[in-house]
């Protein structure tokens, strides 16, 4: 990059500190010694993409080899877009200010389907032609991993490599590879690649008139792909001096990950599935990483961050050891989206030593009867008595997550919601003046359920949109209150996702039709432009509602077939089959449910 292009196209720009890298503790190395040069993407813009703790954890895991250099790059907002279009200058990673293509591989780490026309944006602004039978035999290898991409298929012809599960150790295991076999041609590494555990190389198979995907003739890949996972995380990679931003992002805290997984066993959450099984860091090295990261950067919060924080088995210890540290240094602890039936009394009364920053609850589902449907295993005297302890001990801020369009649901369920809510706030107004903080403030906020891919509601069909924004009406009446403020998703934006999350194949030349006309940033209200999208359906010959709205018979071959998470489709379809009569299953802690996990013979299930 020209550094006097590059000044004179970010004194133009709404915030240049997006694209200037040489932030506090980036990682600096010399290009010209490296064997591989990885770009970490990110298909969203800055402040999103440097809150995600699993790119941190990748970007210390592929800098720790001294000849490979990873570097990062974001999502460009639009008039940075215009700014690199006008002059026709490449997109350009942080670290070096180094041409995309100039890299041996483009990592992207897809959280959300509605990032995927930035995927796409990214790769058009970097020169390189979308789809992998274009680009040849030349040019970077395109990589993609997260939890998207357990459902591959509809981004399957851009994509030369997907990563299925956690990439700390496979993404170092595929450099060695390419190391090995840098001087041949892209077809050769891939094929190597395509036998390395946990790697799914889409251009040696194919999907037969049964609608699964196999394996090419010949091709001589394997007909499934299992995940990878990091089986001890004391030992496993973690950021040790963070890198710190330049202006305010998402999550702008120390976010020390405490344990991966869950044993909840919740129907929609496809989380809950994909990281199983559930492993432990120790106290010791939660502490210990905890002191170094505050030391490497100056931040006076501390984020807990895991599936369930209130299920880590040692949280008790670990609060009063990290209180005894931070509080007389002012340091606030936050337990993000803690689980109403694993919040006690001494963990509020312990946080009484530093601000308080709010607690934030999911029930997920106002009415019992729904609750057992999607699993939850909490009851509404268990939120009660979660809040009566949170605002005898000084709270009066609280989140409260609901989910809309649940298998089954019906308007008395969503009643039940709003005099749920209600209950909460009496609850407050009972706890006499003088021991209660002033000012009680409850946000309830509803997303709209996606059926989701390896969850045992893979089946089921998301409601249509015009019965979801009913719905929303009636919420927005019936949680009319002073001390009560409610949000919620896009509806418009929710079916869509639920065409990329259960999608196949057909879903790629949509993806692409609406990137060509002009969609990005879909996940943002000011940018998505759904007429548009509705009209790449119309272009491809597909109707909207006969993917988003569709329920899959248990027969039905599933795009991501293929694709093994671990959890059998024998425990999910058991699942599906109980929340039909309103049955739940116990916690995995309190007894094997047999979901299939122990084949990784690793934590939890160990």
């Amino acid at each position: 990059m020209n550094e006097a292009v590059l000044r004179e196209i970010l004194s133009r720009v709404e915030k240049p500190a997006r694209y200037t890298g040489g932030e506090v503790n980036m990682i600096k190395k010399d290009p010209a010694r490296m064997q591989v040069r990885f770009a970490l993407a990110f298909p969203d813009v800055y402040e999103v993409g440097m809150s995600h703790l699993g790119s941190k954890i990748l970007y210390e895991a592929m800098n720790r080899p001294e000849d490979v250099y990873c570097e990062r790059v974001y999502a460009p907002w639009p008039d940075m877009e215009k700014q690199l279009r006008d002059r026709e200058v490449k997109l350009y990673s942080l670290e070096t200010h180094t041409a995309l293509d100039a890299f041996d591989m483009i990592g992207f780490s897809l959280s959300y389907e509605m990032s995927y026309t930035n995927m796409l944006n990214m790769m058009d602004l970097a020169g390189l032609k979308l789809r992998s039978s274009d680009r040849g035999e030349t040019g970077p290898v395109i990589v993609a991993g997260g939890p998207c991409v357990y459902n591959p298929q509809p981004i399957a012809p851009f994509v030369d490599l997907f990563i299925i599960g956690e990439g700390e150790t496979v993404n170092l295991e595929l450099i060695d590879l390419y190391r090995k076999y840098k001087g041949l041609s892209k077809n050769a590494f891939l094929k190597h690649a395509a036998h390395l555990s946990g790697i799914y190389v889409p251009r040696f198979y194919e999907t037969g008139e049964d609608g699964r995907v196999h394996p090419k003739d010949g091709s001589g890949v394997p007909a499934t792909i299992r995940k990878r996972i990091v089986e001890d995380l004391d030992t496993s990679v973690y950021p040790t001096k963070p890198i710190v931003p330049f202006l305010g992002i998402v999550h702008d805290r120390v976010m020390m990950e405490v344990f991966r997984g869950c044993t909840r066993g919740c129907r929609f959450c496809q989380a809950g599935m994909i990281y199983r099984p559930l492993r432990e860091k120790t106290v010791s090295r939660v502490c210990a990483l905890t002191d170094g990261q505050l030391s490497a950067t100056g931040y006076e919060e501390v984020s807990l961050t895991s599936l369930s924080t209130g299920d880590y088995s040692r949280l008790a210890e670990l609060e009063e050891l990290l209180h005894a540290e931070l509080d007389e240094k002012h340091i606030a602890i936050s337990l993000p989206s803690l689980r109403i039936d694993s919040f006690a009394e001494d963990l509020a009364k312990q946080r009484t030593g530093v601000r308080k920053t709010g607690l934030t609850f999911a029930p997920e589902a106002g009415s019992q009867r729904l609750r057992d449907v999607i699993n939850k295993n909490v009851t509404e005297e268990d939120l009660l008595r979660c809040a009566r302890i949170a605002f005898e001990n000084g709270y009066s801020r609280m989140k409260l997550y609901f989910m809309i369009g649940l298998p089954t649901e019906t308007f008395e369920d969503l009643q039940e919601l709003a005099d749920l809510v209600k209950r909460v706030g009496d609850v407050y107004y009972s706890i006499d003046k003088s021991r209660r903080a002033p000012g009680l403030q409850i946000t309830v906020s509803t997303s709209t359920f996606v059926p989701k891919c390896d969850t045992p509601f893979q089946w089921c069909a998301q409601d249509p949109q015009e019965l979801i924004l009913e719905k929303q009406d009636f919420l927005k009446k019936a949680l009319y209150r002073r001390y009560m403020s409610y949000s919620w998703h896009d509806a418009r934006t929710s079916q869509l996702e639920a065409c990329f999350a259960t999608g196949g194949d057909e879903m790629a030349d949509v993806l692409e039709e609406a990137y060509l006309r002009g969609c990005r940033f879909d996940g943002w209200d000011e940018f998505f432009r759904y007429d548009t999208w509705m009209q790449a359906f119309a272009d491809c010959g597909i109707r909207v509602e006969d993917v988003a709205n569709r329920a899959r018979s248990v027969d039905d071959a599933l795009p991501w077939d293929h694709i093994d998470c671990g959890v059998t489709k024998q425990y999910l379809l058991r699942e599906w089959e109980k929340a039909q009569v309103e049955k739940t299953t116990r916690d995995c802690r309190q007894g094997c449910n047999g979901c299939g996990a122990d084949c990784f013979n690793a934590g939890w299930c160990v």
